[in-house]
This record gives structure tokens, C-alpha cells and sequence, in this order.
């Protein structure tokens, strides 16, 4: 690195703190600014992919996000109706001893903020960015006008519904999907699999899950993220047919999970996902780096979201550190992350439908084609790299190793 800049970076969840880690770490002067009075997590639980993990072990965070989260080994879905195995997905199918790990959103927020309080990292709350002036350095115009900076950068990890990036005259807008769900973090309960994403399907309209999540912080009880498919247009209707009416259609599609649905004496429990469709052309333009949601959203049938944030953070980074100038390294950066974001954004657009939509045919396909591609080579092998995250390789162009995994136990 040539010199120390002063970054701005506007959003504290996992994108905006690792790229406040990694920028830190190599010299920077780095602020955070965050919209809500206190930095804190958003949502229920998610699967760190190997390719997350990677960037979590280069932060030398994984031992500690290991402590917390629940391995994983497969994902396994079934129909409701004749219980045919119609997903399986196993990382082993591929050498490496790769694996997942569901974790907490709060297990992840936790490490990641801890870290950068450790860094000692300012981080200003009550901060609404509205939008950036680059005449010579980099303003942030906030509400009520109230301008900071200049800065050398803006990193833009504000999420999906990001401001920031409109000044980079992106015109793709996001394209809200028409299926989100209902979420809760629930209680661990025994008779499912600690080592699997468990789904069973009705179609493609119902889709119930169970994911073991570990612990949000250490000395918790272990967790369980339990979630129900529908489209947010019905949310108030399902609230208005009753708490026990929605708990007994749960039931009919998977009886077993009384034992989640025992938990729940309120609709006030359960989180309304929305979930949308967006990835920009280009996330990086003068003085300002789109990570994240906020330079790509999408559905969380691949599980890629917090993952593709991380690798984002660790290529902004690095490609800072190889440059000589701050513009070459926003095109590097761009350039790196280019293809791996849009295979997965492809690949997550194209898969979705088979999976939460309406159609009657795309379910009847998915459940005999894929159930045969999981038995049949390269099928489980390809479906494994998919999950995993390296269908296209994310680590050669952004300067990093894939982290050698142990074996289990």
C-alpha cells in the first residue's frame, strides 16, 4: 500500500464490520456510520459457506464464529405429502472436508463487532446517509443536510434499499420477489438433525424449514432458526385467521414440528422476510464501493447473501493494498468480484421459482430432476460446489487461500 486513506463506511452489519477489519488492519483511518441508534443484528440465522468462513479465517475470526455456530453437513428436503427425498445436498460430495455453519445472526454480528471494538474502530449511530458529493474528495450529505467528511472513500454497506449506490447511476432497481417468510428463532429441540438444513415442501407454495443455529453468545441455550414460506401480501390475512389456525397448517405439512410451533404464543415472535432481486452493473465508480446487499440482493434459496458480503469486504481490501491509486483499485475490485456475483445471482434468480412461486409444474420438475441429479455424477458434486459457493472460484481474483478444513470432531 502506497498510503493511508481516510474511508468512510456507511453501514455496521456484517459487510460494513469485516470491511472495517480488513481496512483498519492495513493502515486506514476508518469510521462507520450507522442508521440506527445502535449497531445490532438483523434477522434469524444464516449458513456461513466456506467461502465465508475463508474470509472469517483470514480476519482470524474463525475459531471464534466456530465456537458459536452448528456444522453442517447437508441440506435435505423432502415432500410433504409422499415423503420423497427430493433434495440432497452433500458438501463431502466434493474433496476438501468442506462444510457450513449455521449460525445465529447474532453469533456472527457479535464476532465481527467485537473485533472491531477491539481496533478500537469509530463507529457514529443516528447517521441516515442520503447520498455523496465527490468534487475533489468524498462528502456523505445526510438528512437534515448535515455533511461529514471529506473522505478519501466511501464504502457503501448500507443493505438492499441502499441509497448511496443511485450516485453511481445504476439503473437497475429492486425487483421485490413475490414469496418472503415467516422466521423465528426458536429453542432447540431433539429428533431433528444437529447436522443438516432440514425443508419439507407442499409444491412450491409451502416450504417449511428447520436449521440448527448454535448459539447466539456464549452460556445461551442452543437455537434453532425455523421459518415458513408465503408472500408478505398474506401475512395479514394468516394473522387474521389466528395464531393456532396458521399452527395447524404448519402441523399438517410436518407434524413433527409441534415442537417448534409449541414455542410460539404470538405473532409478535415471528419476523416478516421480504426479499427482492437486484445486482448492479458496475459497484464502484468515483470514490465509492458498493458491498453487499446493497450492490446485489437476492433470495436465500443458495445462502449465499452473507457470504458474497464477506468475499466483497476481502476483495475491496486487498485490492486497495495491490494498487496505486484509489481508482485503479475500485476497478480491480469490481473486476474481481464480477463473475462470481453474477453466476450466483443467476443461478439464485433462476432457482427460486422451483422452490417458493406458484407454479404447479416447476415443483413436479424439481422434484424428480434434481432428486436425480443428487444421485447421478457430476450432479452432487456440481450441487455441492453450488451451495458451497465456488462454482465459479471467488479466492484466485480477490488474493485469497480457500482455508484447509479439519476433519470433523
Amino acid at each position: 500500500m502506497s498510503r493511508s486513506y481516510d474511508i468512510a463506511i456507511a453501514g455496521a452489519g456484517p459487510a460494513g464490520l469485516a470491511a472495517a477489519l480488513y481496512l483498519k488492519r492495513a493502515g486506514h483511518k476508518v469510521t462507520i456510520f450507522e442508521r440506527f441508534d445502535k449497531p445490532k443484528p438483523v434477522g434469524s440465522g444464516l449458513i456461513l459457506q466456506p467461502t465465508g468462513l475463508t474470509v472469517l479465517a483470514d480476519l482470524d475470526l474463525l475459531d471464534d464464529i466456530l465456537s458459536l455456530g452448528s456444522r453442517i453437513e447437508r441440506l435435505h428436503g423432502t415432500d410433504a405429502h409422499t415423503g420423497r427425498t427430493v433434495l440432497e445436498v452433500r458438501y463431502d460430495a466434493r474433496p476438501g472436508r468442506r462444510f457450513g455453519l449455521a449460525v445465529h445472526r447474532a453469533a456472527l454480528f457479535g464476532v465481527l463487532y467485537r473485533a472491531a471494538m477491539g481496533e478500537a474502530i469509530a463507529i457514529e449511530t443516528n447517521v441516515e446517509v442520503e447520498t455523496l458529493e465527490t468534487a475533489g474528495r468524498a462528502t456523505l450529505v445526510c438528512a437534515k443536510g448535515r455533511r461529514l467528511g471529506p473522505f478519501d472513500l466511501i464504502v457503501d454497506a448500507s443493505g438492499a434499499r441502499s441509497k448511496l449506490r443511485h450516485h453511481l447511476g445504476d439503473p437497475s432497481t429492486l425487483r421485490p420477489l413475490a414469496y418472503g417468510a415467516f422466521w423465528a428463532s426458536l429453542g432447540w429441540r431433539d429428533g431433528f438433525d444437529r447436522s443438516a438444513l432440514l425443508q419439507r415442501y407442499d409444491k412450491a407454495s409451502i416450504m417449511v424449514g428447520v436449521l440448527p443455529i448454535g448459539r447466539p453468545e456464549h452460556g445461551s441455550q442452543d437455537m434453532a432458526a425455523f421459518f415458513w414460506s408465503l408472500k408478505p401480501a398474506d401475512a395479514e390475512r394468516v394473522k387474521t385467521e389466528g395464531l393456532e389456525a396458521w399452527k395447524a397448517r404448519v402441523i399438517s405439512v410436518w407434524p413433527e414440528c409441534e415442537a417448534f410451533t409449541g414455542q410460539i404464543d404470538s405473532f409478535e415472535q415471528l419476523s416478516l422476510a421480504r426479499y427482492g432481486h437486484h445486482t448492479m452493473g458496475l459497484p464502484a465508480g468515483r470514490r465509492l464501493a458498493v458491498i453487499g446487499d446493497a450492490a446485489h440482493s437476492t433470495s436465500p434459496q443458495l445462502g449465499q447473501g452473507a457470504n458474497m458480503a464477506l468475499l466483497d469486504a476481502a476483495a475491496l481490501s486487498h485490492a486497495l493494498a495491490r494498487a496505486n491509486t484509489i481508482d485503479d483499485a475500485l476497478e480491480t475490485y469490481a473486476s474481481a468480484r464480477r463473475w462470481h456475483v453474477r453466476v450466483f445471482q443467476a443461478l439464485s434468480r433462476s432457482l427460486t421459482p422451483f422452490y417458493q412461486s406458484d407454479s404447479a409444474a416447476l415443483p413436479f420438475l424439481r422434484d424428480r430432476l434434481v432428486a436425480a441429479l443428487a444421485r447421478v455424477p457430476p450432479g452432487p458434486q456440481f450441487l455441492a460446489a453450488m451451495v458451497a459457493g465456488t462454482v465459479i472460484d471467488p479466492f484466485r481474483r480477490i488474493g485469497l487461500a480457500e482455508f484447509q478444513w479439519p476433519a470433523a470432531g
